[in-house]
Order: C-alpha cells, then structure tokens, then sequence
C-alpha cells in the first residue's frame, strides 16, 4: 500500500516560541514541527502581539485586528468595532495620504473577513507610525 504525504503548512517552532491557532494560545516548551492539515486561523512569533504592546495608535489598529483574526466570533465581532473606531480615529488624525489609503484599505479587508490581509496592511502601518515617531524624537 502506498503513503501519500499530507498536504497542509509546515510551521518549525523552537523551544519558549508561542503560537495563537483559533484562538488558544499555545506555549512550546520544546521544540517541534507541526504540519497544519486543514484551514486553521493562527499567528506566532512576532506576528503576536501582546495586549501590553498595544500602546500607541497603529498598535491598537493591529491588537484589535489580531483579535478578531484569531479570536471567537463573539469576540471577532466586538474587535472589528474597535478596529473600525481605531482606524476611522487614525485617518481623521493623520496627514499622510499614503498612510489613509492603507487604513481604508486595512478596514475594507476587515470588513470583508479577510482578517489575514488586514493584518498584513496594519503592520505596514505599525512600520510608519514608528519611522514618523523615530523622527519626531531625533528633532
């Protein structure tokens, strides 16, 4: 009888690495490799962040965004509303029209389920909002 390897995603995780896969939070205390077989919401790494991290603008736009990626459907509901008043907050706020269009498109990928895509937009965010914030402190 032949064995046909199983489809999914490969992830390598070191010892102390922490994963979020549909909403629970898993601690590696070892290292392993484990291959997703089926659709699963997940973030690790640096992907993660923690609700202490979220302390400026952009970050809250992404805690809020993660939340809804990974979190229960009840809280995915309650986080894309924050996210929405984040972003609408943001935009009002900032004069970068590149920044603007990315939040509009962050807050169209939310709106639409695609709470991956948001992400991935909202860490270009978190990136600008460091470099403004980096300049602002070496005037």
């Amino acid at each position: 009888m032949e064995r046909r390897k199983m489809a999914g995603l490969g992830i390598r995780l070191e010892a102390d690495d922490r994963m979020i896969l549909n909403g629970a939070g898993v601690h590696f205390l070892t290292g392993a490799q484990i291959r997703l077989t089926n659709r699963a919401d997940f973030l690790f790494g640096r992907q993660i962040m923690r609700p202490e991290e979220a302390n400026t603008p952009a970050r809250l736009i992404y805690y809020a965004l993660q939340t809804a990626y990974v979190g229960t459907a009840e809280e995915r509901k309650a986080a894309l509303a924050e996210a929405t008043l984040h972003i609408t907050a943001f935009i009002q706020e900032t004069t970068s029209e590149s920044a603007r269009g990315l939040l509009a498109d962050a807050l169209r990928e939310a709106t639409e389920g695609q709470f991956y895509r948001a992400l991935k937009i909202a860490r270009r965010i978190v990136r600008h909002e460091d470099a403004v914030l980096q300049d602002a402190g070496g005037l």
